[in-house]
């Protein structure tokens, strides 16, 4: 099991390496994560749902993902209350207390989950939750310490020394821990080093005295690096650069989620994307998107709230492209109805009217893996939707795209929207840039011409190997980090 000293210290990267290691190596190897809060999500093979981390490290086992590699996942929908979701599937909202209570019976779905993956695969690496030096989340852990002490499971301990204060953060970390816990961690990863590993040497000495434990490897820092993050967003202006021809500008709603659908476009080589802070002004572009929301009419409030409908208006009267994404496309319907009280208080919201279509908060969640093509052409699409909402209306008509239908027969089913004029898309697709083909056809349906080839999924299986040849490497270098390899 690999624990962090903090969040974002690197427990999902070296999962995912130790994943394509072991399985390079020609071992049946898979991840698991007993607990995840997080508003990246994808959808497994069995047809529920997953943190998005847990879907990339699965790639990185060479797997297709399921929902037994993450059995607790939990999607904030405010500052104290989430979504959980148990073995793939919600279970309804619960407000932080509530589930504090609730872990003892979430416990039993870990433990089954972890029994049936363990019995598939010889070797499964684990990832815990934050830190486990939480005081305050020790009582009924399942996220970390206590999933370790319940499975017998060894612990390596990662910190990320480009935030500094590394050795306190591993000393700290481990003082903490009760004595049975220290006794399970083996081992100590520090990540993201640069410079000269040789001016390092005497603190990594020190550490190794100092705690009884071995580092087993120091992870470079890898530059231009990218794998899909579990929540994180960047927000920064940017310079617009030549060599770049669209501007994209992607809103940042206070519950934007599944925001990993636009790491394509980021890293088209001629894309110039942004997410944009609501309180922010819209800056020059030519297409504007509005993602996925966890809570869609909270979203769509603070939205209506910093006049951003007077801003899309704008942005349309001068000719740029707008696009919503599954609650943006909700967004953009003329009304949203939440009668069973699904994300909050029940009542209705009405919302930017660009679309003749009205949205309906089901209490049942929409969990579907997709194919098919978009609307009269041999394009073809693939990619998942996860939504609460079902929507209807004569707008409808103008379909983006026509999707295989559930009971595999050979019809399909219309799905999104394009405006007459051309100008407004939408669809509930997430992964939809994850293909060359669909990504090229929004490209130049939002004005981009001569467009070069990028193929994000040999991108992202690049930088899978890249992560996981630099960590052999790392641990190769120290005598403990050979021994975890020797097992």
């Amino acid at each position: 099991m690999v624990q962090g000293t903090t969040s974002d210290a690197g427990k999902s990267t070296l999962v995912a390496a130790l994943c394509r290691i072991f399985s390079d190596m020609g071992k049946a190897v898979a991840p698991f994560k007993p607990q995840n809060m997080a508003l990246n999500s994808a959808v497994s093979e069995d047809g529920g749902e997953i943190g998005r981390a847990q879907a990339v490290q699965a790639q990185a086992a060479r797997l297709e993902p399921h929902t037994d590699m993450n059995p607790v996942l939990l999607k904030p929908s405010s500052d104290t209350g989430a979504q959980v979701i148990i073995q793939g599937q919600s279970i309804g909202n619960m407000q932080a207390l509530d589930y504090h209570h609730y872990k003892k019976t979430a416990k039993h779905a870990v433990l089954d989950s972890f029994e049936r993956l363990s019995a598939r695969y010889p070797s499964v690496f684990v990832e815990g939750a934050g830190s486990p030096a939480e005081i305050n989340l020790r009582e009924g852990d399942i996220a970390n310490m206590g999933f370790a002490e319940a499975v017998d499971c060894p612990v390596i301990i990662i910190a990320d020394i480009d935030k500094g204060g590394v050795f306190a953060h591993l000393v700290g970390t481990l003082e903490l821990l009760s004595a049975s816990e220290q006794d399970r961690v083996v081992g100590f990863v520090i990540n993201r080093f640069r410079g000269d590993i040789a001016l390092l040497e005497p603190g990594l000495q020190w550490l190794e005295k100092r705690t009884s434990k071995p580092v087993l490897a120091v992870l470079p820092y890898l530059h231009h690096f990218h794998l899909e993050a579990e929540d994180a967003i960047e927000i920064k202006s940017k310079a617009q650069s030549a060599s770049r021809c669209l501007q994209v500008a992607v809103l940042v709603l206070p519950k934007i989620s599944n925001h990993t659908d636009f790491d394509p476009l980021a890293l088209h080589p001629q894309v110039e994307l942004q997410f944009v802070d609501l309180a922010d002004d819209l800056p020059a572009c030519d297409l504007l998107i509005i993602p996925g929301s966890k809570s869609v009419r909270s979203d769509l409030a603070y939205l209506m709230s910093e006049v951003w409908d007077k801003k899309i208006s704008r942005h349309l009267r001068y000719g740029g492209k707008l696009m919503g994404i599954c609650g943006g496309y909700q967004m953009l319907g003329r009304s949203i109805h939440d009668p069973f009280a699904v994300e909050g208080e029940a009542g209705f919201s009405e919302g930017l009217g660009y679309i003749d279509m009205e949205t309906v908060l089901a209490a049942e969640k929409t969990l579907l893996n997709r194919t098919g093509k978009i609307t009269g052409t041999d394009c073809f699409v693939s990619g998942y939707e996860i939504h609460m909402g079902q929507s209807s209306g004569p707008g409808l008509q103008q379909s983006f795209l026509d999707l295989e239908a559930l009971d595999k027969k050979g019809s399909l089913q219309k799905e999104g929207y394009i405006s007459k004029n051309g100008q407004i898309l939408a669809t509930y697709l997430h992964g939809l840039f994850q293909q060359d083909a669909a990504m090229n056809y929004v490209l130049r349906w939002a004005g981009l011409q001569d467009i070069q080839p990028f193929d994000y999924q040999l991108y992202r299986e690049a930088q899978i190997q890249r992560l996981a040849d630099s960590t052999k490497e790392a641990l190769m270098e120290r005598a403990a980090g050979r021994e975890l390899l020797s097992l």
